[in-house]
């Protein structure tokens, strides 16, 4: 199918960025990497008039860390920089093997951790990993700038909480808590460059030979990436085992809410669940006593 006709337009400032979202309002779309875009325009699921490409956006490509101010994302940053950024690979191993483990190798030299959740796909693998490290998104408009908590940010299925005139500039990521470690683990039903057909991010913060806190997201086995609340609860002030894993297991599958698609069954998909809980809460704690 060819694409349809638009404008378009390569801004070199935030700024001149905003403006022309202002004026072409609805009728315009947001371009980073493109992997996403390109193809819902190829399949006539999405009809801009204007495009706004960003890659040219100056001061949105950074990666940043700061060991007491934490990690911070430009929106622009390629997944492939991402995985391959030693900061990230020490500090924050799980967001690192969640781009590694994304699409292929062409696809993460273009695609970027913003578009990645601005799809708000449910089974966007950046997701789970980042609201368990309890991230933040910075949101600009033309009456400045806002945070939101990337646990409240997706509404549904390509439904996220930003406001018309909006633009992602960043992410942002807490410094890692001592003894405190994150893991993301991803399967797919069909093949390794497939979409997730369930995903998992834990980060687990320890107490001694217990859990003081622990954080669990589920991907793809709901219409959002979703807190599981009562497996939290579950772990909290908790003295870990092996048998308490695998009980947080069973309750975080009790708490998914998965449909049958053409990946995966419903069904399959708790099962798996169950599994991929009890393998990232024993990679978290694994990894929190190293901290």
């Amino acid at each position: 199918m060819r694409l349809p006709k638009f404008d378009y337009f390569a801004p070199k400032t935030l700024e001149s960025a905003l403006s022309i979202l202002a004026e072409h309002g609805d009728d315009a779309h947001l371009f980073a990497g493109g992997t996403d875009l390109m193809v819902k325009m190829s399949a006539g699921r999405l009809r801009p008039k204007a495009i706004i490409r960003l890659m040219d956006v100056e001061g949105l490509d950074g990666i940043d860390f700061h060991p007491e101010k934490g990690l911070t994302l430009g929106a622009t940053a390629r997944l492939a920089n991402v995985a391959s950024h030693p900061d990230i690979l020490n500090h924050y191993p799980a967001l690192a093997h969640a781009v590694q483990v994304m699409a292929n190798e062409e696809v993460r030299h273009m695609a970027t951790v913003a578009g990645n959740l601005c799809n708000a796909a449910p089974s966007a693998d950046t997701a789970p990993p980042l609201i368990a490290m309890r991230a933040e998104v910075t949101l600009a408009s033309a009456n400045g700038e806002r945070r939101a908590p990337l646990d409240q940010f997706f509404k549904g299925p390509g439904l996220t909480a930003m406001q018309r005139g909006e633009i992602m500039t960043s992410i942002h990521v807490p410094a890692p808590q001592p003894k405190s470690g994150a893991s993301y683990m991803r399967i797919s039903a069909r093949c390794g460059v497939d979409i997730a057909a369930v995903g998992v991010g834990v980060m687990a913060v320890l107490n001694g030979a217990g859990l003081r806190d622990a954080r669990i997201v589920l991907g793809a086995v709901a219409p959002i990436p979703m807190r599981a609340t009562k497996t939290e609860d579950l772990m909290k002030e908790r003295k870990w085992t092996r048998d308490l894993a695998e009980e947080a297991g069973n309750v975080a599958a009790e708490e998914a809410k998965p449909i049958t698609d053409v990946r995966a069954s419903a069904e399959w998909r708790r099962k798996m669940v169950a599994v991929l809980t009890r393998r990232t809460l024993e990679e978290a704690r694994e990894r929190a006593t190293r901290r």
